[in-house]
């Protein structure tokens, strides 16, 4: 078996395909192949053993010549037939033959491996006898083309790339800017200066191209600093004020015009405009979801807070939401008038604990004013505090209702320095000019925004 070895041969085998390749060794029972290809697809050992009993066909194609030194044989790699043809894709480069002037050839020391191989003569060629090619060559060219493509990118490459191409990782490596940096150093100062004004940026219809000055977020000046203080959601400073001061406003705003009248329409349409996004807004009150229509009780005291309950419940009223009222008692001028405008509505007046319902959305709280020592209703604050409905204050005392847990408080103009019984702190707007801040010594300016009712958050920056 000596003698076979040196030879390029083709085997066939029953389910392994075909291979090519040079024997390296050969027994009666295996032959070994090296530089193999497999159904012309280079293979990644160096060699293969194939055993007699696999191969069905055997050809002999050429014995490779050695030289002294290294060898030199070049192998091409063969290409799998297409559908349609009957010849290999791999055919004898016409450089493996060279044409000399005398009309000889002298051959290569190796030829491409192949199983059939279709020996072509320059003879045979009918393109070179009359110098204009047939329509059999042109088709013949265009293939030729295609198979120099697949033989340069067929061959499967998943064994060479181990990992992918991190190109987040080397573009961080590059630094643009210290590379423009360089760039612009090496320019004259001419060309710096004319750079410069080209990259002056353009604004937007939207943008802002003036410098704003620094925002002041203590707005509000009072002659006397209490303890407390709120802020806003934009952090703006609220300073609370003591009762005295706020009384002192309430007269100067009385003399100025605004009486307790336009106060209390103010408060009450606030409180009015908390309860409907209390009680769930549009969802609530839609024509189409009559059946869940919110129940709001209000209890009213016999003073200026029960003034504003009873004309936050006919602002509610007038939306749509079922109001209960109760009243403690009517003997206060501001009452009566609201009182009197509240029964236009139907809706219910009820003066007994025992008649106020058990279920409500909500529940208005505006039972005592601004006092030492605030009127205490037990019975009152028994109910409210074992119903599961939100409380809402309107201007409670600052120590809070007696007795009351109060989730939401309603105050007007400026707080006082309330506990944390009274719940969140949102102040109302109550339209007050800057001359009447001026007549008990505040410097004010409104931090109201494009808002009627803005939240207080307590400052613990003091």
């Amino acid at each position: 078996m000596a003698q076979w070895i040196g030879f390029m041969v083709s085997v066939e085998t029953e389910d392994k395909g075909t291979y090519q390749g040079v024997i390296s060794a050969a027994t009666g029972s295996e032959i070994t192949i090296i530089k193999p290809f497999c159904d012309g697809i280079p293979c990644n050992s160096s060699k293969v053993i194939l055993s007699a009993e696999d191969i069905t066909n055997l050809q002999l194609i050429q014995k490779q010549e050695s030289s002294s030194g290294e060898s030199t044989v070049t192998v091409a790699k063969p290409i799998p037939k297409r559908a349609g043809r009957t010849n290999s894709c791999s055919e004898i480069v016409s450089a493996s033959k060279t044409n000399n002037y005398n009309g000889s050839y002298s051959y290569n020391k190796s030829k491409p491996i192949d199983i059939e191989l279709k020996h072509t003569s320059f003879n045979e060629s009918s393109s070179f006898k009359t110098g204009t090619p047939n329509k059999k060559d042109k088709y013949k060219g265009r293939w030729n083309k295609g198979w120099k493509d697949e033989l340069c990118f067929g061959s499967p490459l998943d064994h060479i790339i181990n990992k992918d191409f991190d190109f987040e990782k080397n573009l961080a490596l590059f630094d643009k800017q210290a590379i423009w940096d360089e760039i612009n150093s090496q320019k004259p100062d001419v060309i710096k200066q004319a750079d410069y004004k080209k990259s002056i940026s353009k604004y937007r219809h939207d943008e802002n191209i003036l410098t704003t000055t620094p925002t002041v977020y203590r707005q509000i000046m009072v002659p006397k600093q209490e303890f407390c203080e709120y802020v806003t959601d934009e952090g703006l400073i609220i300073p609370s004020i003591p009762r005295s001061l706020r009384n002192k406003l309430w007269v100067a705003a009385e003399a100025l015009g605004f009486s307790w009248e336009r106060r209390i329409e103010l408060m009450g349409r606030a409180a009015a405009e908390m309860t409907l996004q209390l009680v769930g807004g549009g969802h609530r009150l839609n024509p189409h979801n009559t059946h869940q229509c919110p129940t709001v009780v209000v209890l009213c005291g016999c003073n200026r807070q029960g003034a504003m309950g009873l004309n936050a419940a006919r602002h509610l009223a007038s939306h749509g939401v079922n109001t209960i009222v109760y009243l403690t008692s009517a003997d206060c001028p501001e009452v009566q008038k609201e009182l009197a405008l509240y029964k236009l509505t139907k809706n219910k007046i009820i003066t007994a604990v025992s008649k106020l319902p058990q279920l409500t959305d909500i529940i208005i709280v505006s039972l005592c004013e601004e006092s030492d020592n605030p009127k205490r209703y037990p019975e009152l604050a028994e109910w409210t505090n074992s119903n599961k409905a939100a409380v809402l204050a309107l201007d409670p005392p600052a120590t809070g209702t007696p007795n009351v847990v109060t989730r939401f408080s309603l105050v007007p103009v400026l707080p006082l320095a309330h506990a944390t019984e009274n719940g969140k702190i949102y102040l109302c707007n109550l339209g007050f000019p800057i001359q009447i801040f001026n007549e008990v010594g505040i410097k004010y300016k409104s931090p109201f925004g494009s808002k009627f009712v803005i939240p207080l958050h307590l400052n613990d920056d003091i």
